[in-house]
């Protein structure tokens, strides 16, 4: 195992206090794609505040204690690097890059996973499957592990996507390896705490909610306790010929279970214990509901959806409001971008709204409705991107395919 453990006094001596305003992982502070905070229609002229160049990546910024952190490949070099940048005024606080080999898979070099932030440290996964924890403070890396060689896994087609998550001291990530398919290794030292399954990897990212992650594998929709330990699974598979195509990160609201790819559309499930044991019970499929790489939001008793066919010569996205306990389609409206859109639920309940991000850089507001698509302003405030934003204190962080940015939305 490769590690690094040269700085870990300094990441121990440095407090590093997470906010109820940071945004310090993947799809936010509780990783569903919500905030409570309010955004109401801005200036049609809204321009960033700031703009720093940064190296290729579809990673996505994450905010933690005033400062925004960018992964990415720099210009040039075989490298993954760590950024951090002041997020009032984008100055450069730090650079920090370790080298790895060569990978160019399609749709750029550069990481697709977004980091973590936990305890005074980053935690990334870069694309040839290397997981680094960062100081916080310094960017002096801690240790690092290549997870492919210690697993014995390989790599996918466009490269490693998953985003680490960090739970009791744990960082879980998804390897693929025989017996290793979820490993989770101790935040402070890289040694391997747990492995679990033989689950093939895919690109979506984990969620830990109620007491159990959920994945989407190259293979299931699978629950795991915080142990590692198998809770349910069941069979849920997107490919594109021999390529797993499963991107989108699985959400769980109550009992229900939600999962699409790309290529088998939707699922619902209700998940349920009793007396210690699990029950899983697919509740509805819908073949029409193909999430290619974003992540739906709920509000209410309704799913909002970013639906997409992987085509390179027709692509197109839909954006669709689905019963969360049915899987019936209320209303859609296509022509919403190429391959992907976020979406980010924003303000208290009865009083949401949702951000939008497509792929070709235009922002826009939509008030939430079952019968309806009701937007209320659309902009367009960068170039063409796949990155997740974050939203912090009214200000929106994100990255195209050259800069990161800040957006003030207030």
């Amino acid at each position: 195992m490769l590690r690094f453990l040269a700085s870990l006094s300094l990441t121990l001596a440095f407090t590093f206090t997470l906010s109820a305003a940071d945004w310090p992982q993947f799809l936010g502070p509780t990783r569903d794609n919500n905030t409570p905070e309010v955004v109401e229609k801005w200036k049609d002229d809204i321009k960033p505040s700031w703009k720093m160049p940064v190296g290729e990546s579809h990673s996505s910024p994450v905010v933690a204690g005033g400062i925004v952190y960018a992964f990415y490949q720099p210009k040039g070099k075989n490298a993954d690097a760590l950024a951090a940048f002041d997020a009032a005024k984008g100055e450069l606080l730090w650079e920090k890059s370790y080298e790895r080999p060569e990978f160019k898979p399609l749709f750029g070099a550069g990481p697709r996973s977004t980091p973590a932030i936990s305890g005074g440290s980053v935690f990334t996964l870069g694309g040839t499957g290397i997981l680094a924890c960062w100081n916080a403070k310094t960017g002096e890396i801690v240790w690092k592990v290549d997870t492919l060689k210690e697993f014995n896994a390989k790599n996918l087609f466009f490269g490693i996507s998953t985003s680490p998550i960090v739970v009791d001291d744990k960082v879980v990530v998804m390897v693929g390896g025989k017996g290793a398919g979820v490993v989770a290794l101790d935040a402070k030292t890289g040694k391997t705490a747990w492995q679990s399954t033989d689950e093939p990897a895919s690109y979506s990212s984990p969620v830990f909610v109620g007491g159990q992650f959920v994945f989407l594998t190259g293979a299931n929709l699978l629950g795991l306790n915080a142990k590692g330990e198998k809770l349910w699974s069941v069979p849920f598979e997107g490919k594109v010929g021999n390529l797993v195509e499963s991107s989108a990160t699985p959400i769980k609201v109550g009992e229900m279970v939600i999962g699409s790819t790309v290529t088998s559309g939707a699922i619902g499930l209700r998940v349920a214990e009793k007396d210690g044991k699990f029950t899983s019970e697919k509740v509805w499929d819908n073949k029409k509901l193909t999430c290619y790489f974003s992540t739906p939001v709920v509000v209410g008793k309704h799913l909002y959806m970013i639906n997409g066919v992987a085509s390179i010569t027709n692509p197109n996205i839909t954006l669709r409001c689905v019963e969360l306990e049915t899987g019936k389609v209320a209303w859609e409206k296509s022509g919403l971008g190429k391959y992907h859109a976020a979406l980010i639920r924003c303000g208290p309940t009865g009083k949401e709204r949702l951000l939008m991000l497509d792929d070709d850089g235009s922002l826009t507001l939509i008030e939430p409705n079952t019968t309806e698509f009701k937007p209320l302003i659309r902009t367009k405030v960068c170039g063409k991107t796949w990155a997740h934003p974050a939203l912090v204190d009214g200000k929106l962080y994100l990255r195209d395919e050259n800069d990161l940015m800040c957006i003030p939305l207030k």
